[in-house]
């Protein structure tokens, strides 16, 4: 007997003509009650062939929380990635080709510039009218720290305005687009249509649906691609990404940790060159270190085409180098007192942003043999704000502050001592390192022999170390030579061949509410709900996919509908997520309402041979088939009028919750 879908039901008052029953199809508030008519009980499998890209070029935008670019690659010539060209400013030393993530609006809420256009144009303002002036960094970090994510989500600049974050990150990307347009142009000997381009934009795997959502919806907003062509853009996942560039390298492309000594010796056998041990069939884990988040991929070399199946869901969490950075404010709100670094944020939001850069410029040249001490500069409108707002020197406050780790130079410049830069890195390093210990003892993960340090944060000499010291014993240790820019490669790639990641785990359980025949002893009785003499049991979770199932790609999740009354225009339905799978119910404890799926319902055709237009003969029960899919890196859902073969206009939304 099938499951019959129950209306959305928080409580059990339910208006008696809401609940359906598999005779008689229900009526519900939003016209969203319907009957499944056949829960398929096992995904069933649609092997696609490989499909030559039907795209001329492929242009990747890596959208990071502290740096962000773009590589692009023609289809003729898929060997060559393009890294996007060097721009104008950039922070000395520091020689890659992405730009920092960060944006400036006019008082009036226009566009103004991104990158180290930015940067500079703000740290040049005037101090007063940089208080009028939107400056946003960092601002990624937002959308994986909001948990009811929607289209009017807000930012706030530096100097505390708010502005919708879907505006600011489709500035960004349109930022992106016309760049990477203007390079592709300059590099393509044939005129290129619009439809001819696919976009990818990098994501964390640890993101939920709706920010995948989010990042999709910005993209429709900056006019990289069009709604009604959503096949044009795809959401690649940051470590993922990484993983289909780092299986291709080779010996001379990496730095292999463990050929470096380790102080009391090493069991591993590191006397075999990485690319000769690094076969098919091997299986490895990619840490991505990035400067928000830090994300975990576990990935199998498949035989013989050399495709990659994922053996563990995606872990991670906010680890990233941003971190450091804020324990640095933390370390500073010490010494000077929160109330004055706060004052001085919102009076001087162009001087601190220097601050900051200054700090993250030293940052990345600590290390953990580093004897001498770190000297960074102060701004002098801090060093004369203080001096203004407490009636003391800046040197006067670090005295009293007994930070022993923390002096003050004659040139004006806080030193930082190797134990305080270890002490602002510690916290934030073994959180990562806790993480990949945590990882590493899953028995899906047991006995993986190489670890792949990627990202941003993967070029610090003092995660490297810490990484090593804890897991170089277990595993051999691998890092890219240009990790900073191997997510972009990836994306590139991934673009090309998004058939390449061939199985994934599923983060979370995600389902649907539906009514099943209740069962003395085994339903509790504030389940029961009793409909035209006949007892149902509510609230029962009817799952599409459990988490951590493998899914392939192409496999499929059918489920029928029918709607609950002639004329209906519209079929929706709940759809339910859970961490966990052991659970019954969707009132469980997390169990959350995760999002929609809409059927729109076309009028139905009249049968054939029907005298009389459409109204004609007895109308059947029409059914709805609706065809999800968990394989691929976005939730996607179709659906067919089963009666004319006619496909349905079908969506799945996360971001109206």
């Amino acid at each position: 007997m099938a499951d019959v879908l129950q209306p959305d039901s928080n409580s059990l008052q339910i208006p008696s003509e809401n609940v359906s029953t598999p005779s008689s199809p229900a009526t519900a508030r939003n016209d969203c009650s319907i009957t499944p008519l056949t829960p398929s009980p096992s995904p069933r499998v649609e092997v696609r062939p490989r499909m030559a890209c039907p795209f001329s070029v492929v242009i990747a935008i890596d959208f990071g929380t502290t740096s962000s670019g773009y590589a692009f690659s023609f289809t003729q010539d898929s060997e060559a990635i393009h890294m996007m060209k060097r721009w104008e400013g950039g922070d000395p030393g520091v020689a890659n080709q992405k730009s920092p993530t960060c944006l400036l609006l006019t008082p009036e809420l226009r566009f103004h510039s991104f990158g180290f256009a930015a940067r500079d144009f703000y740290h040049d303002l005037d101090p007063e009218e940089a208080r009028h002036w939107l400056y946003f960094d960092k601002f990624k970090m937002k959308i994986h720290s909001t948990s009811d994510l929607t289209m009017e989500t807000e930012l706030e600049a530096v100097n505390g305005q708010k502005v919708r974050a879907i505006d600011v990150f489709a500035h960004a990307l349109r930022f992106f687009r016309e760049h990477a347009l203007k390079e592709v142009k300059d590099q393509s000997s044939s005129v290129l249509e619009g439809d001819e381009i696919r976009w990818v934009i990098t994501v964390p795997a640890v993101w939920r649906q709706p920010a995948k959502q989010f990042m999709r919806e910005a993209a429709y907003l900056a006019g990289l691609v069009s709604p009604d062509c959503p096949e044009q853009l795809l959401i690649a996942l940051e470590p993922e990404a990484a993983s289909i560039y780092c299986r291709k390298l080779r010996l001379h492309q990496v730095i292999d940790l463990s050929m470096q000594p380790i102080t009391n010796g090493l069991e591993l056998d590191v006397s075999r060159p990485f690319d000769s041990s690094f076969r098919q069939g091997d299986r490895y884990v990619v840490a991505d270190c990035g400067g928000g988040t830090v994300d975990l991929t576990v990935h199998q070399i498949e035989q013989p085409q050399g495709t990659l199946k994922e053996l563990y869901k995606a872990s991670g969490g906010p680890y990233g180098a941003v971190g450091v950075d804020l324990a640095f404010e933390a370390m500073l709100c010490q010494i000077f007192g929160e109330d004055f670094i706060q004052s001085f944020k919102a009076k001087r939001p162009a001087a601190w942003v220097d601050l900051m850069i200054a700090f993250e410029a030293r940052k990345r040249t600590a290390s953990p043999g580093r004897t001498n001490a770190l000297n960074i500069s102060l701004p002098f409108s801090f060093i004369d704000y203080y001096k203004r707002h407490r009636g003391q020197s800046v040197e006067a406050a670090l005295r009293r502050s007994n930070m022993n780790i923390v002096k003050w130079s004659s040139q004006g410049m806080l030193r930082l001592t190797q134990e305080a830069m270890n002490e602002l890195f510690q916290p934030t390093i073994s959180k990562i390192v806790k993480h990949i210990e945590e990882l590493m003892t899953k028995p899906e993960v047991r006995g993986v022999r190489f670890l792949f340090l990627v990202g941003g944060f993967a070029e610090s000499p003092m995660l490297q170390k810490a990484v090593q010291k804890a897991l170089g014993r277990t595993c051999r240790i691998i890092i890219p030579h240009d990790v900073g820019l191997t997510i972009l490669k990836g994306a590139v790639l991934f673009g090309l061949d998004p058939t390449v990641v061939r199985v994934r785990r599923c983060p979370l359980t995600y389902g649907v509410g539906v009514l099943n025949r209740f069962v003395e002893g085994r339903h509790p009785r504030d389940k029961l709900l009793i409909k035209d003499g006949r007892e149902w049991c509510t609230d029962i979770l009817d799952r599409f996919v459990s988490v951590d199932q493998s899914v392939a790609l192409g496999e499929v999740v059918r489920r029928s509908y029918t709607p609950a009354r002639l004329g209906q225009r519209k079929i929706i339905i709940n759809i339910y997520c859970t961490a966990t799978d052991d659970v019954t119910y969707i009132s469980d404890p997390g169990v959350r309402k995760c999002g929609t799926i809409t059927l729109d319902l076309p009028e139905p055709l009249p049968p054939p041979g029907a005298v009389g237009g459409a109204g004609a003969g007895t109308p059947e029960r029409r059914e709805i088939r609706a065809t999800m899919q968990f394989g691929d890196t976005e939730i996607k859902v179709t659906a067919v009028d089963v009666m004319s073969n006619r496909s349905v206009r079908a969506s799945i939304d996360f971001l109206s919750n």
